[in-house]
């Protein structure tokens, strides 16, 4: 019997990708992308620049407000309310951009350049330091942003596979209820209300909330609700408070069996509309996320920023099932994992003060930063049974087993991290970044009748970075960064399940070149080498380090706007991940490491009809390369080419501004497998047509 059903901790990490939030599993919207140039915001916008405040774009702010420098951190200019939310006019490259529902862009927050940043350590809330255990909640987001090549040198103390930055929503000055009504041809049914109040010159509020009625393209269900409050408080000159909190609840959720074919071969196709899973493997989840940020200008070129930030994420019910050993003639063995609650939670933060010298053409940075968090896990204790031979595709109506669960494991994280960093700036020069931090870190890992286990690590981390201004137009960059990210446990599927493994250390080599092509077009050209310990299964069905990832590649985004109404993204990376290291041969490991695909490109239009400034056609073409799914590298799942087609017409309704979007996505009902884990598999969705109604009273 194949013993990959086994892997729980993939599993697990699928769960929370789909139920943490709508912009994953449940609402995959792909859209368009385009540009709005750092210079001439519009006027009826604001913009978030450099620290994610708000700078109202009025002719007389906006003349307050510098030109960026390339390196700069600028976050995508999203105005009030909902109506207006259009990624494809708000976000700054092609690389990767949520704002509301909308996603777009080569890489997202689990996956950059081949790997995942939220491992790495690098997800950012408004640049502040924030250890991210469960999803953020599009109640508070205004956007999310991924950071690499140059943009990633704006943030101090980058580790390898770029920034994934956040920006909270803040309540404005004015009285605004966004109303939010969505349908799709699966039968999902949503209805968001999100609101700001302001209670005095210097206090405002937002709050907001969602019911969700999901239908997924396999025909499985859940039932979400989501709550968020946000409030802005300016008690004083040059002071700034943010608190947040956002809760996601999700109950009732059913999924069809994982597949996992018998030898190295792809499951067959699969009916798309059929739920046939036992009607009690269902599973539950609740993500909570709080916090508070602060800023707070002590004196001329002093400033203070603090954020403290807890995240937890619980699975109170979960069942899991596999069909493992599938034959080409649709048998196989049904597996059902039963859960005991599982719990990760994680209270992060930073502490940074920074003074800035202005030189006339050079300005200078200099911070110092502590940064920490304390994490704790409980997992695994499930229990496993074999419900018998049964047929893909065939309703599975086997009685629920008694199962006894075990006890389950725990680990304690303790992790501060100390450091300095600078940053200079010299008009029509050029640009220096640097960075040096010592980590201390601590883990403990507790597993039923065994020894305690802890492993401490204490290692330096740097990184450098510059750019030189050829022209007015043009910059090159380069960047080296040593990053440290700790790599959990032994999974389920191991002969040493549960083991506490080492703490790794990472680095990134990277360079290339930005380039301004007339007015509002931007060229970004990169190319970087990445490399990490490859951990997986040896023969003899240890996890354990088998070598080294070499991930190189080569990124480029073209984005900007045309005449005649026309917006144009085109973003693609191309990698070659190898694997180093003797044990490869002897171990039978592959060149390539698995789930990572050899290309990704994306290629977006949206056209805003001449003459009818209130229609916008938008097209999003995506193109997905061939993607290891064996350590041994005898399977790969083919290259895929999804097209997206939708539509949006703006309109007022008694005054009040109205956006009716919608869009058909998997436009030709294309039928692939997406990578699960080695050697198991999931259908991708079919064609979905959703339409959205959003209103700002």
């Amino acid at each position: 019997m194949n013993q990959g059903y086994r892997n729980r901790n993939d599993r697990r990490r699928r769960a929370r990708a789909r139920t943490g939030s709508l912009a994953g599993t449940f609402r995959s919207y792909q859209s368009a992308i385009a540009i709005i140039t750092i210079g001439g915001l519009p006027q009826t916008l604001h913009a978030q620049v450099a620290d994610g405040t708000d700078v109202s774009s009025s002719p007389a702010n906006i003349a307050t407000v510098p030109p960026a420098p390339p390196a700069a951190v600028i976050t995508p200019v999203v105005p009030q309310g909902r109506a207006d939310e259009n990624v494809v006019r708000q976000a700054q490259d092609a690389f990767g951009a949520t704002i509301g529902r909308e996603t777009l862009g080569i890489y997202s927050s689990s996956s950059v350049r081949g790997f995942s940043p939220l491992a790495a350590g690098n997800a950012r809330i408004q640049k502040l330091y924030f250890d991210q255990v469960a999803a953020l909640d599009p109640r508070i987001l205004r956007s999310v942003s991924i950071k690499v090549g140059l943009s990633a040198q704006g943030y101090a103390f980058p580790a390898p596979t770029g920034v994934v930055d956040s920006v909270l929503r803040r309540p404005g000055s004015e009285r605004l209820l966004s109303v939010t009504i969505d349908v799709d041809s699966f039968g999902t049914r949503s209805i968001e209300l999100d609101g700001e109040l302001p209670l005095s010159s210097t206090l405002s509020i937002g709050a907001g909330a969602g019911l969700f009625d999901n239908r997924n393209f396999d025909d499985t269900k859940s039932h979400q609700n989501d709550e968020a409050v946000t409030a802005s408080w300016r008690p004083g000159p040059g002071v700034e408070i943010q608190p947040f909190w956002s809760r996601s609840n999700l109950t009732g959720a059913n999924f069809n069996p994982v597949l996992e074919p018998a030898g190295a071969f792809l499951p067959p196709p699969v009916r798309r509309r059929l739920y046939y899973a036992p009607s009690w493997a269902t599973s539950a989840i609740e993500s909570t996320n709080l916090g508070v940020l602060g800023r707070v200008q002590l004196a001329p070129h002093w400033t203070l920023d603090a954020g403290i930030f807890r995240s937890i994420n619980d699975i109170p019910h979960n069942i899991d099932i596999f069909l493992i050993d599938l034959q080409p003639d649709r048998s196989g063995h049904l597996i059902g994992f039963f859960d005991p609650p599982v719990r990760s939670a994680s209270t992060s933060g930073e502490v940074r003060l920074t003074h800035d010298l202005d030189e006339g053409p050079r300005t200078h940075s200099v911070l110092v930063s502590v940064r920490g968090r304390d994490s704790t896990n409980r997992y695994d204790g499930s229990s496993f049974a074999d419900l018998g031979v049964v047929t893909e595709g065939v309703k599975i109506d086997v009685p629920e087993p008694r199962i006894s669960l075990n006890a389950q494991n725990q680990d304690h994280v303790q992790q501060v991290t100390v450091g300095a960093a600078y940053a200079g700036h010299w008009r029509n020069v050029g640009e220096l970044s640097l960075g040096l931090s010592r980590v201390d870190y601590t883990k403990t890992f507790g597993q039923p009748s065994l020894p305690t286990v802890k492993t401490t690590d204490r290692p330096w981390l740097y990184n450098v970075g510059g750019a030189a201004y050829l022209t007015g137009r043009a910059a090159l960059y380069a960047s080296y960064t040593r990053g440290f990210e700790e790599t959990g446990v032994a999974p389920s599927n191991a002969a040493n399940r549960g083991q506490a493994l080492p703490s790794i250390v990472t680095e990134q080599k990277e360079g290339g070149v930005r380039w301004r092509i007339g007015k509002d077009v931007r060229l970004v050209v990169g190319a970087f080498d990445i490399r990490k310990p490859y951990l997986s299964l040896d023969g003899q069905n240890v996890y354990t380090t088998l070598g080294s990832t070499e991930s190189r590649g080569i990124e480029v985004s073209l984005s900007g706007s045309l005449p005649a109404g026309l917006s144009i993204a085109a973003g693609g990376v191309f990698l070659n991940p190898t694997v180093v290291g003797a044990a490869r041969g002897l171990r039978g490991v592959g060149k390539r490491p698995v789930r990572v695909p050899l290309h990704s490109v994306n290629i977006s239009f949206d056209w805003q009809i001449p003459g009818q400034k209130a229609f916008s056609i938008d097209l999003d073409v995506e193109n997905t390369g061939r993607v290891p799914a064996l350590v041994d590298n005898s399977l790969f799942i083919p290259a895929v080419t999804l097209f997206d087609l939708g539509a949006r017409y703006r309109f007022k309704i008694s005054g009040t501004k109205a956006t009716f979007r919608i869009q058909a996505a998997n436009l030709f009902n294309k039928f692939a497998y997406s990578y699960y884990s080695p050697g198991a598999f999931q259908p991708i969705s079919g064609r979905r047509v959703n339409a959205y109604l959003a209103i700002d009273i």
